[in-house]
């Protein structure tokens, strides 16, 4: 099963990394809102959990934790290589 959360999480890691290999904003941009949305949901989640149990298995929370954290490794990750000098910025 951890084979899957690898697959995955690095699945995800190159689909990101496309967005900001064509365009840096539409890159910036993907990451940011898919980081909100998911680890929104994700902390959502976690916390009707605490409140209410339900059959929702542990393999959902590490996916979602996964998934939220892909867009932020990505996007720390450029603009470490861009040193944060955007083309977009600039403009």
């Amino acid at each position: 099963m951890a084979q899957y959360y690898k697959e995955g999480f690095l699945l995800q890691l190159i689909f990101y990394a496309g967005f900001w290999a064509v365009d840096e904003y539409t890159g910036m941009l993907i990451c940011t809102i898919m980081a909100i949305v998911i680890g929104g949901l994700f902390l959502f989640s976690l916390v009707v959990e605490l409140v209410q149990k339900s059959k929702v298995p542990k393999s959902f929370f590490y996916w979602m934790g996964l998934s939220a954290l892909a867009p932020i490794i990505i996007a720390v990750g450029f603009t470490l290589l861009f040193q944060g000098d955007f083309n977009w910025l600039k403009d």
